[in-house]
């Protein structure tokens, strides 16, 4: 069976890398007739307008496919969500997902990291580090569209930098620096460490198998810039995103990287 897993990737000739690996809504052919969930309620778990947001003059990394058919963030076992409990409490699929489908899935999960490892190791070469933006979303109306946000235990922006090296300290207070430098739409911006996520398992497994070499910031957006119930976006605000994320990268390529 032919792949079912879309992304893409286009490299550039820089040390940075923008991954967006939950923008992606597509469910391929042979999996959607499985699929018990419509495109509004995957839309919901999904992390859109990621990929506008992450559109960075740099190595970019991009998947079409939608966390509910492939979950790349995830280890293997959970990514695909077979059990509710894996899924927000969502039943995602039939109970007649064939094992070739299934099969198919975990050898695209497996091939995807794969390249992953290659291309990081190709900028460690190339570069002597790296580093990742790993942009996301998330929730924080669980309950209805009009709940009031708690801001005090939803960071605007969480960065996960749990599993990064000391050595990457630099790297990490210089990004928050310039994030607390800049505004969103005349406003102070609200960013915090590990608060609501510390990165999932993509960023622990390059950490784990090329941490010395480089460092995965995992940006958190509080899906602020969108109606989180209907896909609604707010244009300004995920423009004003991409503008600070450009603005952050600018700030970091300034920042002496020793002992690469």
């Amino acid at each position: 069976m032919a792949s079912l897993f879309q992304y893409s990737i286009q490299v550039a000739d820089s040390p940075y890398w923008a991954f967006a690996v939950h923008d992606g809504h597509q469910v391929d052919s042979i999996a959607e007739q499985f699929i018990l969930l419509d495109e509004t309620q995957r839309l919901r778990e999904e992390d859109p307008y990621t990929a506008s947001i992450s559109e960075l003059p740099v190595n970019r990394l991009v998947v079409g496919t939608s966390r509910f058919q492939l979950d790349v963030n995830r280890k293997e076992e959970d990514a695909v969500y077979l059990r509710p409990e894996q899924a927000w409490g969502l039943t995602v699929w039939k109970d007649t997902l064939p094992s070739t489908v299934l099969e198919q899935l975990y050898e695209d999960y497996r091939d995807f990291y794969r390249q992953i490892d290659r291309y990081i190791q190709q900028t460690i070469e190339q570069h002597g580090f790296f580093i990742v933006f790993d942009v996301h979303t998330y929730n924080a109306q669980r309950i209805s569209e009009e709940e009031p946000v708690d801001k005090h235990a939803n960071p605007q922006i969480n960065l996960g930098t749990q599993y990064n090296q000391e050595r990457w300290r630099p790297v990490v207070d210089r990004f928050v620096e310039s994030v607390r430098n800049q505004q969103l739409l005349g406003d102070p911006i609200d960013i915090r460490e590990n608060v609501k996520f510390k990165g999932g398992n993509l960023a622990q497994h390059i950490l784990h198998k090329f941490g010395a070499h480089g460092c995965v910031l995992s940006i958190e957006f509080r899906k602020d810039f969108m109606n989180e119930w209907t896909g609604q976006p707010y244009q300004p605000a995920i423009l004003a995103y991409k503008q600070l994320l450009l603005h952050v990268l600018k700030d970091l390529q300034n920042l002496t990287i020793y002992g690469v």
